[in-house]
């Protein structure tokens, strides 16, 4: 696992003395302190995908075409559940039939239809890299007009959240200690610590070349095993944002 850290931000507030609550108190001074805000990287490798497997039919009516579309993703659906997919890893993520139009109505005249087109996407959870190629050759050779996106996530990303918290809060520390070292004073307790939970793993890199499948062989000898779409899963980053405050203390003047 890869590490690192971003810099950070660091704040020294010196308050001014508090005023007199009333005749009867002296004043006391306000605890000074210094913030300090820090971003910890570590980067996972994804072991997921979502692909997004689309279906489009043309047809004389909306009936046909929704018919002819209803049949093609079928046996799309069949054949990615052949590869090991379960049903619960495949749901509909949208169904549509719409008119076509010619490009050039007759002027004065409303548009003319001359066919319908239905459309209907689902999305698959490849619960294996290895598998994301086989799911999308299966799916273009059943019927499939198109692969919409990939999207390549880890399946679990606390430990690597737990590693980017801690080296966030130690670049913190490590930036606010010299600011206080500089202000002639140490850092005291920890009055405030905040991470930011709106730091989310997201994608360094994710290429996705979609061919279709083939066996190869070399010179008439044995063929080879089946090679698939190639799916490079890459890395993802994962961040965390802390925010803290420590208590300034003040060295001897």
């Amino acid at each position: 696992m890869v590490v690192r850290v971003a810099p950070a931000f660091v704040a020294v507030v010196i308050a001014a003395p508090l005023m007199a609550q009333s005749a009867q108190s002296s004043p006391q001074p306000a605890p000074s302190y210094i913030a300090a805000s820090a971003v910890g990287e570590t980067r996972v490798t994804p072991d997921r995908a979502l692909v997004q497997v689309t279906v489009d039919s043309r047809g004389g009516s909306a009936a046909s075409a929704a018919a002819e579309n209803r049949t093609k993703q079928e046996r799309v659906i069949a054949a990615v559940k052949a590869t090991g997919v379960a049903s619960p890893q495949i749901r509909t993520a949208g169904y549509r039939v719409n008119p076509e139009y010619a490009e050039r109505p007759e002027r004065g005249k409303a548009p003319n239809v001359t066919g319908y087109r239905a459309n209907n996407t689902v999305q698959v959870e490849v619960r294996s890299v290895e598998n994301i190629g086989r799911v999308i050759d299966a799916a273009l050779g059943a019927g499939a007009t198109n692969i919409g996106s990939v999207g390549l996530y880890a399946s679990s990303t606390d430990s690597a959240r737990r590693e980017a918290v801690r080296l966030a809060v130690t670049k913190a520390r490590g930036e606010a200690e010299s600011a206080a070292a500089a202000a002639g004073g140490t850092l005291g307790t920890v009055i405030e610590l905040t991470i930011d939970p709106g730091a989310v793993p997201r994608p360094l890199l994710q290429n996705v070349v979609v061919t279709s499948a083939a066996s190869i062989s070399s010179g008439g000898e044995m063929p080879m095993a089946p090679m698939y779409t190639p799916v490079e899963p890459g890395e993802s980053l994962v961040l965390a944002v802390v925010r803290v405050r420590w208590q300034f203390v003040s060295g001897p003047r």
